[in-house]
């Protein structure tokens, strides 16, 4: 018997722990809102955003958003997917909604993942 495909399945498994684990939301999931007309926040610096951007996403820099959001994102059921570089700042930015009484936030992570799930690729 080869072990293949139990090392296949294992790697898999921890993959999706991982990813649960960092808080990142699924692609899958993901897209499902996107259909559905999710938000999506960049998180990154103003200067980052300027630097290139995913089209469908508007700029509340971490160190704004809590000033910003209630101004900005008046819908506090509204899903939002948020996104930085590396996702670090992103997960940080869904603590901080959360505590605000946001109720469908969800941490897209880093910039290239997040683009490849919203442009589909």
């Amino acid at each position: 018997m080869t072990w293949l495909p139990f090392l296949v399945i294992l790697a898999l498994a921890l993959a999706y722990m991982a990813m649960k684990r960092s808080g990142q939301i699924s692609p899958k999931e993901a897209a499902e809102y996107l259909k559905n007309g999710a938000m999506v926040i960049d998180v990154r610096s103003a200067n980052e955003f300027d630097s290139g951007h995913i089209m469908q996403a508007q700029n509340i820099p971490l160190e704004r958003i809590e000033m910003t959001a209630l101004s900005v994102l008046r819908d506090r059921n509204k899903v939002l997917l948020l996104h930085c570089s590396s996702g670090v700042r992103s997960r940080m930015a869904k603590k901080k909604l959360e505590e605000l009484g946001y109720k469908n936030v969800f941490n897209l992570g880093p910039y290239e993942r997040a683009r490849k799930i919203i442009t589909n690729q």
